[in-house]
């Protein structure tokens, strides 16, 4: 079945005779005749009656007809859009974990986007949410990390769902805590150092697991532990609780409280950060832009870019 037989069928009955239609269409009346007849042997049903009188609808081409006519009212709305419309939106979505330099690029890819409209989305969310909506299509870019630790078991979610992880730099661990925290001072710290203060982490949900969690490490033992949802709850916590988390050290003053301080944590894990992309799909101009606007904001940090 093609938009050109519905056409066809809507202009027989317009006309009210094959042959009429015939002339309207430029096409013959023996090809309109066969094109009508083979949709009705694909569909199983008679759409018209014919008989010296001409023809008429059956009940089935009755009610096939209200659908063709919406079919083709779709189809123009579609060809309105793409065809003759005013150049589209920018459109970009990504995913990540709750980091300030996915922010930063964000930031820095609106601000240079030189469109007069666009619609762009970015989700801070859990580790296997990220996954779940750029498989989904959801998002176009997800940004998360691997480590020794959990590297085998996301890799294979990954490969599961037909999705590629990019390297981008490779991050020493740090905690974030508050400036008036003691140990703001260190050149590094230890777990054990930390082990007075409130441990606070982001909350994975029902299923998850020490595999997706955002923080590299954590203490064997914490007595005080606060889970999180959104960044904004972690740095007011770092703040009025003394607490801290495990980060990667990227900070921006511009985004975050001038009130907390990175300080390295003492540990041989690191943190691959990267982003990962549906194979099926291909990255949008915005998206590219973005992933340019990354690379530009891990390097003014100080980083060495991995895929550059």
């Amino acid at each position: 079945m093609t938009l050109l037989q519905l056409k066809y069928i809507v202009k027989i009955v317009e006309c009210g005779s094959m042959n009429e239609a015939s002339h309207e269409l430029y096409v013959s009346q023996p090809a309109l005749s066969s094109s009508v007849k083979e949709l009705e042997n694909e569909l199983h049903i008679e759409i018209f009656t014919r008989s010296s009188q001409g023809i008429a609808l059956t009940i089935d081409g009755a009610e096939f007809l209200t659908y063709a006519r919406q079919v083709l009212d779709q189809a123009a709305l579609l060809e309105e859009r793409y065809k003759n419309a005013k150049p589209r939106k920018q459109l970009c979505a990504v995913s990540t974990q709750h980091y300030m330099f996915a922010v930063e690029a964000f930031v820095e890819m609106i601000n240079s986007t030189k469109s007069d409209e666009y619609e762009f989305t970015i989700r801070e969310t859990r580790t296997k949410d990220i996954i779940t909506q750029v498989a989904n299509m959801l998002s176009e870019i997800g940004i998360l990390y691997l480590s020794d630790f959990n590297k085998d078991v996301i890799g294979k979610l990954l490969r599961e769902k037909h999705l590629e992880f990019h390297p981008l730099f490779r991050a020493p661990l740090h905690v974030f805590i508050a400036r008036s925290n003691p140990l703001a001072t260190r050149r590094k710290v230890t777990m054990d150092d930390l082990k007075p203060y409130p441990f606070i982490q982001y909350e994975q949900g029902e299923d998850g697991s020490f595999y997706f969690a955002e923080e590299a490490v954590w203490p064997d033992y914490s007595p005080k532990q606060i889970n999180v949802t959104d960044r904004a709850t972690i740095l007011n916590f770092i703040i009025g609780l003394n607490g801290y988390t495990v980060c990667t050290g990227i900070d921006n003053g511009d985004l975050n409280n001038e009130k907390i301080v990175t300080v390295p944590l003492e540990s041989d894990e690191t943190m691959l950060l990267g982003w990962i992309s549906n194979e099926r799909a291909k990255l949008s101009n915005a998206a590219e832009t973005y992933l340019a606007k990354l690379r530009e904001v891990v390097a003014s940090h100080g980083y060495t870019l991995i895929d550059a």
